[in-house]
C-alpha cells in the first residue's frame, strides 16, 4: 500500500521527500504530499519521519486531498 500523510502530525521538515527513492513525496505549504502513483511502498518515509506523520495503507491523506 502507498504511504499516506496524516496532516495534523506533519511538520513539513522534508525528511521524507529527501529519502524517497521514487521522488514520490513533495512538501507544499509545509505539508508532505505523496503521489501514490509513484510510491514504491519501500516505507523509508515511514521510518524517517520524526513525528510519525506517515503511515502505510489508507490511514491518511494522499496527494489529491485538500489540506
Amino acid at each position: 500500500m502507498a504511504a499516506y500523510v496524516v496532516p495534523e502530525l506533519c511538520l513539513g521538515c522534508g525528511a521524507c521527500a529527501e529519502i524517497c527513492p521514487a521522488k514520490a513525496i513533495t512538501v507544499i505549504l509545509k505539508r508532505a504530499r505523496v503521489d501514490v502513483s509513484l510510491c514504491e511502498d519501500c516505507e523509508e518515509c515511514i521510518f524517517i519521519c520524526p513525528n510519525g506523520a506517515i503511515t502505510g495503507g489508507d490511514g491518511g491523506v494522499s496527494k489529491d486531498a485538500d489540506l
